[in-house]
């Protein structure tokens, strides 16, 4: 074999694994479907469409073609709101859960705007189910903000105030009856061969956008020994306008959990960065009452 041959299966190789990695990280996101009519349930062609992120001011827009169609490709997993606004009709919006894969679709019958019109309508919700055979629990970041003790740093509260079936017993997460789980972060899976390590999450609660939790009929490329799947949407910096965060705490057995986070965006860049410390006396649950040597302390950091 010479060596123009071996440098061709070496680039078609490099090919195979790039688009393997390009498939694998589009399993993360869904899109978004609808179709626009008029009060006569005719096709409304060329109006407007905006696809808003309901935890940050990311947007998106097109517009309707000639069949009153139109689609959102590469969303993100989250909670959305999406409004269409038509040339003499009455403005109207829906919210929508995008999960990975899904593509939800979305139908929208305007009202024709009389002269004196100034109120914009929301209409109800109208999103066609979308059959799975995978349970999905999805946890937004202001969820976890709101749950007492969720957004510490190796708290489970995230997880086990949310999603059914979910516990955690010998220091360890449990769910389904296992402790063995996977966690991902924008759809691509965190290498990770240390069971042990399932005493906290792997990404810290406050850096997190969108937690979406699978618990079976997952694909067998998780393994067929994996109780739950942890699939991690970061915070990306478009919730915040030059916006800084100093978390600092306290408590018994000398224990803090402190963290710095700075985030921002313009109209198409967003940027979010963090780092965190944490200390305790009491690291893990002793099988006796006295605690010895049992101290812990962690550090990370976290951009994007």
């Amino acid at each position: 074999m010479t060596r123009f041959h071996i440098i061709l299966i070496f680039i078609v190789r490099l090919v195979i694994v790039l688009l393997v990695a390009v498939a694998a990280l589009a399993s993360d996101y869904g899109a978004v479907r609808g179709i626009v009519h008029d009060p006569q349930h005719r096709p409304v062609q060329d109006a407007m469409v905006m696809l808003r992120a309901r935890s940050s001011e990311w947007t998106a827009s097109v517009t309707t073609d000639a069949t009153g169609q139109f689609q959102f490709n590469a969303v993100a997993l989250g909670e959305y709101t999406v409004s269409v606004a038509g040339k003499g009709f009455v403005q109207v919006e829906q919210d929508v859960v995008v999960t990975s894969g899904s593509v939800p679709v979305v139908h929208f019958q305007l009202q024709v705007a009389s002269e004196k019109e100034t109120v914009i309508v929301s209409g109800a919700p109208a999103v066609a189910p979308t059959d799975t055979s995978t349970p999905t629990t999805l946890v937004s970041r202001l969820e976890i903000e709101h749950t007492p003790g969720a957004d510490r740093t190796n708290s489970m509260a995230m997880i086990t105030d949310y999603v059914p079936g979910s516990y955690v017993t010998h220091d360890q997460l449990h769910i389904r009856g296992g402790h063995q789980t996977t966690w991902l972060v924008d759809g691509i899976p965190v290498p990770n061969t240390n069971i042990a390590s399932n005493i906290g999450p792997q990404f810290d609660p406050k850096d997190i956008d969108y937690l979406e939790a699978d618990r079976g009929s997952y694909g067998a490329e998780f393994g067929d020994r994996t109780y739950g799947v942890f699939n991690v949407v970061p915070r990306t910096g478009f919730e915040r306008n030059n916006e800084a965060e100093v978390v600092l705490s306290a408590g018994n057995f000398y224990q803090t959990n402190d963290s710095f986070s700075f985030g921002s965006h313009t109209e198409r860049f967003a940027y979010y960065a963090s780092v965190n410390g944490n200390r305790s006396d009491l690291g893990l649950q002793p099988p006796i009452p006295q605690v010895i040597h049992d101290a812990d302390n962690g550090y990370g950091g976290f951009g994007r």
